[in-house]
């Protein structure tokens, strides 16, 4: 069984090479990149950018730009507790936020590509 060695410090948890653990929230004009799945314990609040070659995973609120499969990985998705991103990116494909009203989730919900396009769906469907 692999145990990846894990690198801590007050606000980051890096399981090496595949996930990076956030633990804070971010704020506008923030960015994290890393190069396999990234999991934030906080939000993402608007501004702030999170990109990641793997998944996203925000046990929080997704206010800000998130940018799952950056290389091209259209089988990445991204789940959120509160899933409201100005921008929303897996591979090359691109949603936003409506104009006008937009609805809180009441659940969390995960964005995925299916059939060539950004579709969000309740992560727990009934």
């Amino acid at each position: 069984m692999f145990i990846p060695e894990v690198i801590e410090d007050d606000n980051y948890l890096l399981a090496q090479g595949s996930t990076l653990m956030v633990r804070k929230n971010l704020r506008s004009g923030q960015t994290i990149f890393h190069e396999g799945t990234v999991i934030i314990l906080g939000d993402v609040n608007p501004g702030a950018e999170v990109i990641a070659l793997g998944h996203i995973l925000v046990l929080g609120n997704l206010r800000g730009i998130a940018h799952a499969g950056a290389r091209g990985d259209t089988r990445a998705v991204v789940f959120a507790s509160r899933l409201q991103p100005t921008q929303l990116r897996i591979a090359d494909f691109i949603t936003r936020a409506p104009d006008g009203e937009i609805l809180v989730p009441s659940e969390p919900e995960i964005a995925r590509i299916k059939n060539g396009m950004v579709v969000i769906e309740k992560y727990l469907q009934k």
